[in-house]
């Protein structure tokens, strides 16, 4: 035997096994760590995290990921709200009928299941053949202009939801890195579908707030007081006039209530219970009302509510100007800060230098008159400007904890998404489940793995049982290549496991049936070996990278469990051959170095 040849070998052995435990020895860590959590109260596993909140970190980024079916999460399909965008590619432009003509196309395109952009563009021509769209849009970049056509302007209507697609996806991606979601996946759906998996997500209802918040930041003036308290005296008189129907009763009867209450800020217009807003808002776009309110007011709930005296957690309504002064465009920096007050958590942003010029602007000619704060249509604090603010600081209280803080920090800096998101298909696994699926997928590995010990050691007797030991070796440097190269371990993903059990085997199947065929022309065991391997090996590489290729294709026009499998199978295909070339002709050298009849292949 060449012993330098088997010093090389031994060396990669042991360097392989090295790194494999190396890159492995976080995922036991971070396990016996979450063991002796689980194993503690409430309180001394908050101080616990709290205090070694740093180690858990690392631990945990550096661990081998379970994917979404095997430690549980959500799973959520979100539509780019495709209406909502056309309309405000508008602009100034929009008006009555466009509008009419975008809901139409709406209903359409959900009732037919078909594409909005055609039922919109089919909409408007069919209500009148010569009008032309490029009556409500233009753009310089696009070189859409008065005389293009309407399927220019189709085609222009494209170019923007699939960028507003990917800038949503790049948001999105922005937003759960920094919500600290290990191993997420986004991934486009369609024309203008996004689905997200979050692995080991447990707050539902603040993933689908961090989703689907569009981050429209909004700095609005308030009405004058006599305005608002004239309006409220005109629509209140109003409803005591209103000859309602019966069906309209309750909701004329809690309208009036909340007309009935007042408070110490004169543009507040009413308050209402939550239960109670829609039908306030349904009473207030009665025709008549939406006359009495001015042109340039609008009314806009408050984000959170407050306790009245009857104990009943009341919104504020609260009178806005309606046009914009600024927007979340020009901030620069966010960041959670603290009330020096009270306490409370709050956002505090920095403007860039043309947003504080405005700023300047907007605060030095309203000093004593609220400033609102809009985030998504609304109001989290309207504070009262006592003096002009020159830095281009500002910043959003009213946010009811640190998480809630750091979350709109979060959007904030992640940026405005272009169009509203839709859920619309949402799936959660719960944990219980992953445990379920990681058991089931244990027993498959173990059950596979017995099958193919039990009759390789019956078939080629002491070479089957080598083999078997490869087999083990093969198996925990596939879970160390997944966690050296940070993949996630899915359902699909040990499928492909148990399928490389099968495989790895298969290399040792073809070289020990060559020693066989040579054993049985006469030669030694040592030469057999030796023309065994070499002669097998052509077949084996073969077989191997074909494999492997199929693998990549599949990791690279997949999505989901397919890449889940993909990566999987490329790391065991490497394992296995590794294994079957390397290990198990060093144990198989070692065996027959001395006594040659120590080893037999049945």
């Amino acid at each position: 035997m060449k012993k330098q040849n088997n010093g090389f070998k031994i060396g990669c052995i042991v360097l392989f096994l090295g790194l494999t435990i190396y890159y492995l020895f976080p995922t036991i860590q971070w396990n016996l760590e979450q063991r002796h959590m689980n194993s503690m109260t409430e309180t001394e596993r908050v101080q616990y995290e709290s205090e070694n909140m740093a180690k858990l970190q690392n631990l945990r980024e550096r661990s081998l990921s379970l994917g979404l079916d095997l430690q549980g999460g959500m799973y959520v399909t979100l539509e780019v709200g495709s209406p909502q965008l056309i309309l405000e590619l508008a602009g100034d432009f929009a008006d009555e009928y466009l509008e009419e003509v975008i809901q139409t196309a709406r209903q359409t395109s959900i009732d037919n299941n078909t594409d909005f952009i055609d039922e919109f563009v089919a909409e408007f021509e069919r209500r009148d053949s010569d009008a032309m769209l490029s009556r409500y849009y233009r753009s310089d970049s696009e070189n859409i202009t008065r005389t293009s056509t309407n399927s220019e302007i189709a085609s222009y209507l494209r170019n923007q939801q699939t960028a507003a697609v990917e800038r949503a996806m790049e948001i999105i991606r922005s937003r759960v890195d920094r919500f600290g979601v290990t191993e997420p996946s986004i991934l486009q759906q369609g024309g203008n579908r996004i689905v997200v998996e979050l692995p080991g997500v447990d707050d539902e209802e603040r993933v689908r707030d961090l989703l689907r918040g569009t981050a429209r930041l909004e700095f609005r003036l308030t009405p004058e007081t006599e305005e608002i308290n004239s309006t409220k005296q005109q629509v209140s008189e109003f409803f005591s006039n209103y000859e309602q129907d019966e069906e309209d009763e309750s909701s004329i009867k809690n309208l009036l209530e909340i007309f009935e209450l007042r408070g110490s800020n004169e543009y507040v217009f009413g308050y209402a219970a939550e239960r109670d807003t829609a039908d306030v808002n349904r009473i207030l776009e009665h025709e008549d009302v939406q006359n009495l309110i001015p042109r340039n007011t609008t009314l806009l709930w408050g984000a959170t509510p407050f306790a009245s005296d009857n104990g009943v957690d009341l919104f504020e309504l609260i009178a806005v100007r309606s046009q914009i002064e600024l927007t979340g465009d020009v901030i620069s920096e966010a960041r959670v800060a603290f009330d020096p007050t009270t306490n409370a958590a709050e956002v505090s942003m920095t403007m860039d230098s043309e947003g504080a010029r405005r700023w300047a602007r907007i605060t030095g000619a309203n000093i004593g008159r609220p400033v609102a704060i809009v985030l998504d249509g609304h109001v989290y604090s309207y504070p009262t400007v006592r003096s002009q603010i020159n830095n281009g600081r500002s910043s959003i209280s009213g946010l009811g904890g640190v998480r809630a803080a750091e979350d709109l920090v979060n959007i904030l800096m992640s940026g405005a998404l272009p169009a509203p998101l839709e859920i619309i298909e949402e799936r959660t696994v719960g944990a219980s489940l992953g445990e379920a699926s990681i058991r089931a997928g244990l027993y498959s590995i173990m059950f596979g793995l017995g099958v193919v010990a039990i009759f390789m050691i019956v078939y080629y007797r002491t070479g089957g049982g080598i083999a078997d030991l490869a087999l083990m070796f093969n198996i925990i440097f596939i879970l160390g290549i997944l966690a050296g190269f940070q993949a996630t371990l899915t359902l699909p993903g040990i499928a492909g496991i148990v399928l490389t059990i099968g495989m790895a085997v298969d290399a040792n199947v073809l070289i020990f049936d060559r020693i066989r065929e040579e054993l049985r022309g006469g030669k030694t065991l040592r030469a057999a070996i030796d023309n065994g391997y070499a002669n097998a090996m052509s077949a084996i590489i073969d077989a191997n990278v074909t494999t492997f290729f199929v693998a990549v294709i599949l990791y690279s026009f997949g999505m989901g469990p397919i890449k889940g499998f993909a990566v999987t199978l490329m790391a065991g295909i490497v394992a296995s051959l590794f294994s079957a070339i390397v290990i198990t002709r060093v144990i198989v050298d070692y065996l027959t170095r001395e006594k040659a009849s120590a080893v037999s292949f049945g």
